[in-house]
């Protein structure tokens, strides 16, 4: 699984390095190197603007979200239904690192996410997101606000 946050940098030619944790459990956890780099859910930052970065699944991950997708288990209307197949499926570059754990993130998903030099790996559990520290700053503040206070996880 993949926990943390987890701070970098992107060079010139849109490349990055996967922290060392995350490419061990993409293999030991999820049993392939491979993985799926695509747009993640924006994230309402509550002055009109939306916080977008990117979600990276292992690939036997995204399989199964991808199924869920095509075969609409979620009951979604069709116009929902094509925004997910538009925004998730038609953004998605399959990858993998290279030796020295460097990965090529294409221009359309760095300027989606507005990926120029700072940026974070955030670990999701199942995933992981890409942030820049400034949209991730953002998120985090709107995520205070969100907090649910009175919640049955007993956090």
């Amino acid at each position: 699984m993949f926990w943390g946050e987890n701070p970098s940098t992107i060079d010139g030619k849109g490349r990055t390095s996967i922290p060392a944790k995350f490419r061990e459990a993409l293999v030991s956890v999820f049993g392939d190197e491979r993985f799926v780099v695509t747009k993640a859910t924006p994230v309402d930052l509550g002055d009109g603007a939306y916080g977008r970065g990117l979600s990276v699944y292992p690939l036997s991950e995204w399989n199964e979200l991808e199924r869920k997708i095509n075969a609409n288990e979620g009951g979604l209307p069709t116009s929902q239904l094509n925004t997910l197949k538009r925004q998730i499926l038609g953004a998605k570059e399959e990858s993998a690192a290279d030796k020295l754990g460097r990965v090529l993130l294409t221009p359309a998903l760095r300027l989606h996410a507005g990926l120029e030099r700072e940026m974070l790996f955030v670990g999701m559990g199942n995933r992981f997101d890409i942030w820049s520290r400034e949209t991730y700053r953002r998120v985090l503040e709107q995520d205070e606000k969100n907090f649910p206070v009175d919640n049955a996880l007993g956090i």
